[in-house]
């Protein structure tokens, strides 16, 4: 299930004309940066990367979630869960996923030559252009990225969003103790993420909406199913087929001769008549989309193995002394 015109990242260093090595690093073009590793930002690399957007998540370990002795609210963990052991699976399930997790700090981002002036995310844009670059993200150790897509969730400290702020409308002040104090603006973006900047969504800081690591990992999520659904737009979905599900069914609800018929109807209904497409355009698009759908599907072998690989990657976290140790418990008892 991939975005058929996925940009390939190039992570090489250049070279100087005379054809030695650069020590700097070229631009790596991508097509979604995610400022920050915490839970919203790995929940929504989990969701751009298995779409197939070329992903990648700058993180120095800054996570407002390192300030919480345990974690106890977690859905899915009954008694708690350490910190570390958690930071570790959300990182790991974002790799898995297919995300590149950089240890770097994002210093700035900024508008690309080309993406000034463009602030409708609304518009659409010839397929051909669906992945020009909008932004060049630098970062504190020398890196430089080209994406087409930011997404910031980073709870604390948005200086490195200043170059884009032309309005002032990203900062607001905030006055104690006779001292005023800068900040960036939960409001600035709505609720699905979306900002007047075309191509940059916010997870978070987003007020109440990432208070708590469970609700962070939820607005990531969501913020990111926003970002795909305006990138299906760009790329000439209409309006209601541009909307993204991920997940997998089970293979028993649908005989699998039958899947690409009941999708292709699926995607026919829900098209407009006024979808203003030419014939060939819609028919690639209803193709992707048929092909993608077609594909989620799981038989019993299959999730028993999924189930099995799940298990041993939770028990690779857990590590085997612990493991160990609980076994000799449980035989003692």
């Amino acid at each position: 299930m991939s975005d058929p015109d996925t940009v390939t990242s190039d992570t090489a260093c250049g070279e100087a004309a005379d054809g030695s090595a650069d020590d700097k690093p070229r631009p790596t073009d991508y097509d979604v940066v995610i400022v920050g590793g915490g839970p919203a930002g790995c929940a929504a690399g989990v969701f751009t990367a298995r779409y197939g957007l070329d992903t990648v998540i700058f993180d120095r370990g800054n996570s407002s979630l390192q300030r919480c002795a345990f974690l106890e609210n977690y859905l899915g963990f009954p008694a708690g869960i350490d910190v570390g052991t958690f930071t570790d699976l959300i990182h790991d399930h974002a790799r898995e996923a297919g995300c590149e997790l950089v240890d770097d700090m994002v210093a700035s981002v900024r508008r690309t030559a080309d993406a000034e002036g463009d602030s409708d995310t609304a518009g659409r844009k010839p397929i051909e252009n669906v992945h020009s670059p909008r932004f060049v993200v630098e970062t504190q150790d020398g890196r430089q990225a080209t994406p087409a897509h930011v997404l910031t969730a980073t709870r604390y400290g948005g200086e490195y969003l200043r170059p884009l702020d032309d309005g002032g409308a990203m900062f607001r002040t905030f006055e104690r103790d006779g001292e005023s104090t800068e900040y960036f603006d939960p409001a600035y973006a709505d609720a699905d993420g979306r900002t007047p900047i075309d191509g940059l969504y916010v997870a978070s800081p987003s007020g109440d909406r990432d208070t708590q690591v469970v609700t962070a990992a939820g607005q990531g999520g969501h913020v990111a199913r926003s970002l795909i659904r305006d990138r299906r737009r760009e790329q000439g979905y209409p309006e209601p087929v541009a909307d993204y599900w991920d997940w997998f069914r089970r293979a028993a609800e649908l005989p699998a001769d039958e899947r690409e018929e009941h999708w292709r109807s699926y995607f026919d209904e829900r098209v407009p008549d006024d979808h203003g497409l030419g014939e060939a355009e819609l028919a690639a698009l209803r193709a992707t989309d048929v092909d993608r759908l077609s594909q989620a599907y799981c038989d019993p072998a299959a999730v028993d193995e999924r189930t099995q690989r799940g298990y041993d990657r939770l028990l690779d976290h857990v590590g085997e002394e612990r493991i160990r140790a609980y076994l000799n418990e449980s035989d003692a008892q």
